[in-house]
Order: structure tokens, then sequence, then C-alpha cells
């Protein structure tokens, strides 16, 4: 059939049923491949523009597939710097444009008094539905880049990457507590985390926050002020000397211990503690994350909660003196919003510091097991909101996608925990830094298994 006989260009107008026919094929048209429906029976060179803008995107959406497929670690990067954000949001934003402009010009095309009657309310309502549902995912998707962006930007700081060393990244995570009855924050949960470069295991190890005579290396600041441990003979400049005051006594009477600390998107409590871990644990550190306690009760709420498994009857207590109960949260499975979760993290009503780090280690993992794909993707908003106001880190952002796709493989492998506890052979108020290093040692490069003698 020549283009000149096409009833698609050129169409018996006083038919109803090929007028009718011929809006369905242009609508259906418009929506699998955009563009077409101009070059059959409208304007070609409009057509050639939306025809070629939806194969490209084609093209770009199969690379990246591919890429995601085989190098997964390569789309985290790209699409974890901010720079690449604005690209996708703008170019999202032109296909939202496009595909409005192309869907109106069909609609034009498909002469609505020419089809039956019958047909009229349908093919405009299909298109005007399917213009929303198209157009609308692409100004949403762009407006979700946005706010990624933002995210990013307010999260994590602009520098250079760090390599593993000897094969491992290790990482400080804090969980500050500021609280009324406080003078600045103290770190109430105090956790390294050791990941394999490689195949994501990751090996924990709990510092209690009572840790005492914390040793420090040469090279740390605070060594030449506590040669012998952190108050181990001169006291300290704070009320209790044990772990999580080091942060309280740099950060508000010895900040200029560490001058390079904000401008490398830190700060100089955060850097004491850094150098505490490190010589408790014998692992140098790479990075650290700073965990807002309060604000982490806005991070669950949007996840949608977390479920866990309560080991016995944990109490919320009424005031900041924790010692009269409110209400208990019972024994059992339970599906736990963000101000419960805080509440059973930090509980101490009838129970000791060691029991709320096992706690504490319970909810992290709870809500690492909450960041999946589906769940992230359908509360982004919330979520990107309560982190930029609980997390502070100064993993880079030409980091994040290596991680993010790190973390995937962790996700898959179960945690070692090496709580530094009592249980564990562990004195915190009189500890043996010498076993506590073989501990760490042993967890973080376990032995090879030997092979079998043949024979």
């Amino acid at each position: 059939m020549s283009l000149a006989a096409s009833p698609i260009r050129f169409p018996d107008l006083a038919s109803r049923t090929v007028m009718t026919r011929r809006a369905w094929w242009l609508v259906v048209l418009n929506f699998l491949i955009p563009g077409s429906a101009q070059v059959l029976a409208g304007d070609r060179k409009l057509g050639r523009f939306g025809l070629g803008a939806t194969l490209s995107l084609w093209f770009l959406a199969v690379v990246a597939l591919v890429v995601w497929i085989f190098w997964p670690a390569v789309i985290y990067t790209v699409f974890s710097t901010t720079i690449t954000l604005w690209v996708v949001a703008a170019v999202l934003a032109f296909y939202a444009v496009l595909w409005v402009v192309l869907t109106f010009d069909t609609l034009r095309l498909v002469r609505l008094v020419k089809t039956a009657p019958s047909a009229r309310a349908w093919v405009a309502a299909f298109t005007v539905v399917v213009m929303a549902l198209v157009s609308g995912t692409a100004a949403y998707g762009a407006y979700l880049a946005t706010t990624a962006s933002g995210f990013l930007s307010s999260v994590f700081v602009a520098g250079p990457s760090e390599p593993p060393i000897d094969g491992k990244y290790n990482i400080l995570l804090l969980g500050g507590d500021a609280g009324p009855d406080r003078d600045g924050l103290r770190p109430d949960s105090i956790r390294v985390v050791s990941i394999d470069a490689e195949t994501g295991q990751a090996v924990t190890i709990g510092l209690p926050r009572n840790m005492a005579d914390v040793p420090f290396d040469a090279d740390s600041p605070l060594a030449a002020v506590y040669p012998e441990g952190y108050g181990a003979i001169d006291g300290c400049e704070v009320d209790v000397c044990m772990l999580n005051s080091i942060y309280t006594e740099v950060e508000l009477k010895s900040p200029d211990m560490y001058p390079d600390a904000v401008s490398q998107g830190s700060e100089p409590g955060i850097e004491a503690m850094r150098d505490a871990a490190e010589g408790i644990t014998g692992l140098p550190i790479q990075y650290y994350v700073l965990i807002d306690m309060a604000g982490f009760q806005q991070l669950i709420d949007a996840l949608g909660g977390v479920t866990v498994n309560v080991p016995e009857d944990v109490p919320i207590h009424a005031d900041e003196t924790f010692t009269t109960v409110a209400e208990w949260i019972p024994a059992g499975e339970q599906h736990l919003d963000g101000y419960h979760a805080l509440w059973y993290a930090r509980s101490r009503h009838g129970t000791s510091d060691y029991d709320r780090m096992a706690r504490q280690l319970q909810i992290q993992e709870a809500v690492l097991a909450q960041f999946n794909p589906a769940n992230v993707l359908s509360k982004f908003q919330e979520i990107a909101a309560a982190g930029s106001q609980v997390v502070k880190t100064d993993v880079p952002q030409g980091m994040l996608g290596y991680f993010v796709d790190l973390a995937s493989k962790t996700k898959e492998l179960p945690i070692v925990d090496v709580p530094l506890v009592p249980d564990n052979g562990v004195d915190p108020e009189d500890p043996d830094y010498d076993y506590i290093r073989q501990l760490v040692q042993q967890a973080v490069f376990p032995p090879e298994p030997e092979e079998p003698a043949e024979g």
C-alpha cells in the first residue's frame, strides 16, 4: 500500500468505522512509540524529533540495564552524584513536556468528532490517562532526582576517596544522644564496622560507652594529654572519665586539638572518638557516620517502622531519670514505630548497658533489612527528608555508589558481632586492650580453613 493510500494519513473521513479504528491505532502508537503517530499521520518533522527522542531513551535504558546487570557499581556511582542527578532531572523534565506535546497533537490528529459517538469518550479518556501516567511518571522522577541531589549534598562531602586498608573498610558508627540533661552530645552507641572490600562480609565491634583508660595511638593529639590512657593518671576534664565522654571533652573544651576537622566534614569530638576507636580496636578507621538518635525516630517512621523480636518486656521511661516506667514494649515479635524503636534501643530501667548494646545492634540490623529498593523508592521523599537531619558523615559522594553495591553483598551474608562486654571476656571498667585487639583481629581477619590432608 502506498503512503498516499494509507488510511492512517488519508482516511475516509465519512466512515466512522475507519476513523474510530484509526483513532485507536494513533493513541496506542503514541503510547508505545511516542512520535510514531506524527510520522504516520501528522507533522513529520515533529514526529521524527519525537521518534528520535524515544529511540534515544530506549537506547540509554538498554545500556543502563546491561551495565547494571554486569557492573552495578558503575550505575550506583553514576546515579549517586549531584551533577548526574540534575542532568537526569533535566532529561526527565524534557521528556515529560515532550510527551504532553505529542499526546495533545495525537488527540488533534484523531479527529474525535469523526469517530463513532460511543468511542469518543473512551478514546479521549485513554489518551488523557496515558499522558498523565507517562508524563506524570517522568515529572515525578525529575522531582525525585532533584530531591536526591539535595539529600546527597546535605549529607555527603565532596572529598577524595580512601582506599581499603588490608582489604577492609573500617567505619565508626556513633549514635548521638544530646538530651536536655547533658552539656553537649555524648555518643550512647559506639560501634566499629569492618567490611571486606571484595565480599562485603561485615564484622561489627560494639564498644561500651563506659570503657575506661582508653589508649590512643602515638600520632593522636590525645596521646600527649593522656599517655597512659584516658583519665588513667591525671583524670579528665569532664565529670566521668569513660569512652563516650571523650567526644564532649574535646568538642566543648579542646576543639583546637583537631583544627582541620570542620573543613574535612567532621568535628573535633568525632575525630577524638575516631582516635579512641582506633586505639581500642587496633583498626585504622577511614570514615565515620554519626546518627542523631532523636532524629533516628523520624527515619524509622519514614521507613514504615521496623520489625524486631523482643526477648523480654522492655520499659519506656516517663522521665529523663530513667526510673519511672510509662509503658512497656511486650516480649515477642513487634512492629515498632520510630518512638517505640528509639526507646527499645535506649531504655535503661532495670537493664544494663550491655543489654542496650544488643538491642541497638538489633535495631540497626532491622533498619538495614528495611532498606530495599521497593521500600526506599516508595517512601523516598520522607526518607531523604529524615536522613538529611539524622546522618552526618565524611563518606565522600564519589564512594557512595561503591558502598551501595558493597552493602547489597553485605545484606546477603551473616554479620559477625564482637561485643566488648563481660560475656566476651572483656571488663570495660578494667579492660585488657591487648586481649581486645586480639579478639578484633581474629574476627576481622579469620584464619583460612586448613586443607584436609590427603591420603
